[in-house]
C-alpha cells in the first residue's frame, strides 16, 4: 500500500460490532502499513480474561504488536480517563517513527475518548462513592436502573443500563453535584494533532449472528466454563459484570442451566452487537464496509 502524501500523522479507526472481523482486518492493515495497532476494546484490557472476551490470538499478538491488550488486572481500578490519557501518550510516540497507526475495538466511549476527547466531568470523593457502591450492593441492578431513569433520563435513554459502574457514576455525580451527568456532558469535540480515517464493519443481521453463534460455540469449546471457574471469587468486580460471565456465574450457582446459559450468551452478545452498531451509526464520519469489501477498504485508505 502507497505511503500517504499528507504530512499530517493519522490514525486508522476501525470499528464495528463484535464477531464482524475487526481482529483480522486491523492485522492485515498494520502489516501493510508497517505500524502497531491500539485497542479500544475495554472487555479486552484485563489480562485474566483470555477466552470469553475474545482477544487476538498467540498467534495474531505475534504477527503485529498490539497495545491495551491484557494490561491490566481485574482487581486494578481503570477507567476511561485513564484511557485516554495513555492512549493519546502512546499515539504521540509511537507517531514519532510511525507516519499512521492502527485503533480498533467495539467499545465507543474509549474510541470517543481517542477521538473526540472526555468532558471535564468532576472526581467524586470517597465517602460519596462508598455510599453509592453500598446502596447498589443492598439494591441491586434494577433499583439503580430506576433510580437513574429517575434522576437522569437523558442518560438512561442514550446508554448501556446494564453497566452499573456507568449508572453509579451518574448517581455519584447527581449526589456530589446536584446535577445531571447528561447535562455535564457537552461533547466538546477536542482539536486533536493528528488525522483520523475512521472504518466501520458491518454486515447483516443473520450473518452477524451466525457469526455471534459460532464464536461462542468456539469458546465453550476452549474453556471458557473452567475460566470462570477460576474466577468465581472476583464475580463481584465490575470487570466481569460482562457477557459470556454473568451468565455462566448464574450456572454455577445452580440459578440455571448449562444449556440456558449459553443460549442467554449468545442472546445477551446480540445484543450487545446491536447497541455497538446504535452507537457508532451516529458518527456520520465512518466510512460502512462489509468484511468481504478488502479491497474497497484499502483502497478508501490510500484516498
Amino acid at each position: 500500500m502507497p505511503s500517504t502524501k499528507s504530512k499530517k500523522k493519522k490514525i486508522i479507526l476501525i470499528v464495528g460490532p463484535t464477531a464482524i472481523g475487526k481482529t483480522d482486518l486491523s492485522i492485515n492493515i498494520a502489516k501493510l502499513l508497517k505500524t502497531d495497532i491500539i485497542s479500544f476494546d475495554s472487555r479486552q484490557f484485563y489480562k485474566e480474561l483470555k477466552i470469553g472476551t475474545a482477544p487476538p490470538t498467540k498467534k495474531q499478538l505475534n504477527i503485529v504488536k498490539h497495545h491495551f491488550i491484557h494490561h491490566i488486572s481485574i482487581q486494578q481500578e481503570y477507567n476511561v480517563g485513564k484511557y485516554e490519557k495513555e492512549a493519546l501518550d502512546l499515539i504521540n510516540s509511537l507517531h514519532k517513527n510511525k507516519d499512521s497507526i492502527v485503533v480498533v475495538g467495539g467499545s465507543g466511549l474509549y474510541a470517543n475518548a481517542i477521538t473526540h476527547g472526555l468532558d471535564n466531568i468532576p472526581e467524586t470523593n470517597n465517602n460519596i462513592r462508598n455510599i453509592c457502591n453500598k446502596l447498589y450492593e443492598k439494591n441491586g441492578i434494577e433499583w439503580l436502573q430506576k433510580k437513574i431513569k429517575l434522576i437522569d433520563p437523558r442518560f438512561y435513554e442514550n446508554n448501556d443500563t446494564n453497566n452499573h459502574q456507568r449508572l453509579l457514576r451518574v448517581l455519584e455525580v447527581h449526589k456530589q453535584t446536584g446535577e445531571k451527568l447528561s447535562s455535564l456532558q457537552k461533547n466538546t469535540i477536542k482539536k486533536r494533532p493528528f488525522d483520523i480515517i475512521k472504518i466501520g464493519l458491518n454486515t447483516n443481521r443473520e450473518i452477524l449472528y451466525e457469526k455471534i453463534n459460532y464464536r461462542v460455540d468456539n469458546m465453550i469449546r476452549d474453556g471458557l466454563i473452567d475460566e470462570v471457574i477460576s474466577l468465581q471469587k472476583f464475580q463481584n468486580y465490575n470487570a466481569l459484570q460482562t457477557v459470556g460471565y454473568k451468565e455462566l456465574f448464574s450456572f454455577l450457582k445452580n440459578e440455571i442451566s448449562l444449556e440456558i446459559a449459553i443460549s442467554n450468551i449468545k442472546k445477551n452478545t446480540r445484543r450487545f452487537a446491536k447497541r455497538q452498531i446504535t452507537w457508532f451509526k451516529r458518527d456520520n464520519e465512518i466510512k460502512w464496509f462489509t468484511p468481504d469489501e478488502k479491497k474497497e477498504i484499502y483502497s478508501f485508505i490510500e484516498e
